[in-house]
């Protein structure tokens, strides 16, 4: 078996963890292949050498894996997918801080997790990602996101108009600090944090969010991902922000942003006891008060 290991910086109070998954994958003869930048901070600061067989920077050093482990939290799983796309690789995402939505191995379980993972002992759920295409070609040979696509501003001065169509169809004109297009999967992240709702991973959905809208009567809708959202985008400023999760770049008034979901998915491996609402009382504390 070969696994690739993708990951950042994390505190001291994963070293030791840290060194116990190079052991486990050590003891299971695993062929391992590392970014680089994480094998540095390895040797620098948690002060080990893990035995590897080579190291990766793009997609087209993945072949031949079975596997990608991403250490960090959601952001660094976000990052680990921008490496895999459209290889079909599954991805386990292992927590060094507090449990997340995606890096949802926690420290605690990841020696019994990762046993099990060697093993063979999962399945594979796949989640959908949006794509974005403009005529410009922002964002590359990489216009992907697991999570959201979101529209801002560049300044704090006034707002933004994003004109949004559904197949060609006039939808709304947003006045606010910006939009968020967001997958079911990203509904967890930025759209709930302004407000948008909670979407069950497997649901074929894209949710529209507003960012601080200036009308009160604008609220988040929930439409069909087989569509394809239109934004045009002015205000006084003729540039702005474009961010495919943790990814940005600027764009001008006369670009146009089409979004449509993507037409390949990624594989993340769970364990088979493995549950999106217990992740969801944990992670938001439900169920935290004296009532219950």
């Amino acid at each position: 078996m070969k696994i690739a290991v993708f990951g950042k910086q994390f505190n001291t109070s994963f070293y030791d963890s840290c060194r116990m998954l190079f052991n486990v994958l050590k003891s299971n003869d695993v062929e391992v292949i590392i970014y680089k930048p994480f094998y540095e901070f390895l040797l620098a600061q948690v002060k080990m050498k893990p035995e590897i067989v080579g190291f990766f920077d793009s997609t087209a050093d993945l072949v031949g894996v079975d596997q990608v482990f991403s250490i960090g939290g959601d952001g660094t799983f976000l990052e680990a997918v921008s490496f895999v796309r459209n290889t079909e690789i599954p991805i386990v995402g292992i927590n060094s801080g507090r449990l997340g939505f995606l890096a949802d191995v926690s420290q605690n379980k990841m020696e019994s997790t990762i046993q099990e993972v060697l093993n063979g002992n999962y399945e594979v759920h796949q989640l959908d990602l949006l794509t974005l295409k403009t005529d410009n070609q922002l964002f590359m040979e990489n216009p992907y996101a697991l999570n959201e696509l979101s529209i801002v501003k560049r300044d704090s001065s006034s707002m933004i108009t994003i004109h949004t169509y559904i197949n060609d169809e006039f939808v709304n004109s947003y006045w606010a600090d910006g939009l968020i297009i967001a997958t079911s999967t990203g509904s967890t992240a930025y759209s709930l944090s302004v407000g948008g709702p909670i979407i069950h991973p497997d649901a074929d959905n894209f949710v529209i969010t507003p960012i601080a809208p200036h009308n009160l009567t604008v609220r988040p809708m929930v439409v069909p991902n087989n569509v394809e959202i239109t934004l045009k985008v002015e205000g006084r400023d003729t540039k702005f922000l474009a961010a495919l999760d943790s990814r940005s770049e600027a764009f001008e008034d006369t670009v146009h942003l089409k979004v449509k979901k993507a037409d390949f998915s990624i594989n993340v491996i769970k364990l088979p006891d493995y549950s999106f609402f217990t992740t969801l009382r944990n992670k938001l504390m439900w169920g935290l008060d004296r009532r219950n």
